[in-house]
């Protein structure tokens, strides 16, 4: 895969506030990123930074092998960006306020990709409708639309899913599935616990500074299981690792006898995990 963005040493502070506090990251194609954190971690002003609406104190960003912001006017053409608050014109219709967007990209084929954009988040329908008419699931409809109308390779959306119904979320996740399974990268920060598993990797953030960066997967393997069994009218509960690799021999240890009535596995969540380690943070910090 190529490497799509680049960052090193980052730090972005506001006054006394350290909004990003040495930022070393390297995000390639064609895949769903997940930025994670608390409020107050850093992931707007990250989304920010790569966007190119803010200077860095200190440190390097680059994105699309142009350093931003220095060179964001070459970038944008190829990216794509999704506030957390829908910037829309409520007078406009939705498809005039997509029509807006795509026209500071001064595309071809505009009335064919304004349709394209509608069609794919379900908005075909509403097109004329105002935007203020609009409920805040298809305005952010509408939203993701603008973002999507001049075909960007790199889609960064910061918080596309806050306040919004499952259905509507569970049909967002489908739409970065397919985007990224066409080799669109798709950033998303999130503090949702369960959008982390739909990525392919995700970073995790606090108070400006990177914890870790895995797949969820991998970070899913730190997490402990406790294997709670009953033998001999005993209740035994022991704690373990690795579950796929050391549930079998816990298990030999007591003969898979007729005697055990009862096994009970419970894993820690990825909640759990990330709790643990923003406090492991917090104590080391």
């Amino acid at each position: 895969m190529q490497q799509i963005i680049s960052i090193s040493g980052l730090v972005k502070n506001y006054g006394k506030v350290k909004a990003l506090q040495g930022l070393d990251l390297t995000i390639e194609s064609g895949q769903i990123y997940g930025l994670l954190g608390p409020n107050g971690a850093g992931k707007s002003t990250l989304i920010k930074a790569l966007v190119g609406a803010i200077k860095p104190t200190t440190g390097s960003v680059k994105v699309l092998g142009h350093a931003m912001p220095q060179e964001a006017r070459f970038a944008r053409a190829c990216l794509g960006y999704m506030p957390q608050v829908p910037a829309l014109y409520g007078d406009l219709s939705v498809q005039a306020n997509v029509k807006f967007f795509a026209q500071a990209h001064k595309l071809d084929r505009l009335e064919k990709r304004i349709d394209q954009a509608l069609e794919f988040v379900g908005l075909a329908d509403l097109a004329s409708r105002r935007a203020a008419t609009l409920s805040g699931g298809l305005r952010q409809r509408c939203s993701l639309a603008c973002t999507l109308v001049h075909e960007p390779v790199l889609l960064l959306l910061d918080e596309p899913t806050a306040g919004v119904d499952p259905v509507l979320k569970e049909s967002f996740w489908r739409h970065f599935r397919s985007l990224a399974d066409k080799g669109i990268t798709v950033i998303i920060t999130t503090h949702l616990m369960d959008e982390p598993l739909a990525c392919d990797h995700i970073a995790i953030l606090r108070e400006g500074r990177l914890i870790t960066e895995d797949t969820p997967g991998r970070i899913l393997a730190r997490g402990k299981t406790r294997v709670t069994i009953e033998i001999h009218g005993k209740t035994i509960t022991e704690e373990i690792s690795n579950y796929a690799r050391e549930l079998p021999g816990l298990l030999s240890r007591y003969g898979l006898e007729p005697s055990i009535s009862s096994i009970s596995i419970q894993q820690e969540s990825l909640e759990d995990i990330l709790l643990k380690l923003v406090g492991r943070e917090e104590k080391n910090g």
